[in-house]
């Protein structure tokens, strides 16, 4: 199915609430490379780097969200796989 990469934005309550730590350990599971971070506006946003149905499935976990928090609209586009990304972390600056 080959490599894919997603660019994510994640509205909703998603500050606070573990939301970053959740897709962290998710993306870890899964074997997604990446990075999550939140942004001033309330939004989290992430970038999926990995096979493709991986990347999938962390695109419909988006949905879900963490157990505390309240997903309430995902914004993805599809970008070039780069590999660029060895790991999965929570990213505490700009990018």
């Amino acid at each position: 199915m080959g490599n894919r990469r997603v660019h994510v934005w994640i509205r909703g309550r998603v500050q606070g609430v573990y939301f970053r730590a959740y897709t962290r350990d998710t993306a870890l599971r899964e074997g997604v490379t990446g990075w999550v971070r939140n942004l001033p506006d309330g939004r989290v946003e992430a970038v999926f780097e990995g096979e493709a149905e991986k990347v999938q499935r962390m695109l419909a976990w988006c949905r879900e969200g963490s157990p505390l928090g309240r997903v309430d609209h995902v914004d993805h586009q599809e970008e070039e796989y780069k590999g660029e990304y060895q790991g999965f972390e929570i990213s505490y600056r700009g990018r």
